[in-house]
């Protein structure tokens, strides 16, 4: 093994041991979280959820489906007014 990928290869360790991962957040892509968020999986709907259990998710009628927030965002859906 090459002495700068030895480095590499030790500096990456480094960076994954040094990382916290909220168990919302999965991945950071050029800036932007790659969270999974929660929706009624209706047409009516129009929020998404960050728990599965939150109280907004109660009247849905549908599935509950697991998807990521920019995937939810570009459905026009926005953040639901029991969350945070």
């Amino acid at each position: 093994m090459s002495l700068k990928i030895f480095h590499l290869t030790i500096t990456v360790a480094f960076l994954l041991s040094t990382v916290t991962i909220t168990p919302k957040t999965i991945f950071v892509l050029e800036g932007e979280a790659i969270t999974t968020v929660y929706i009624c999986n209706s047409t009516a709907s129009s929020k998404y959820h960050y728990k599965k259990d939150c109280r907004g998710l109660n009247a849905c009628k549908a599935s509950i489906k697991a998807i990521e927030m920019v995937e939810a965002k570009k459905y026009g859906r926005t953040l639901c007014g029991w969350e945070d």
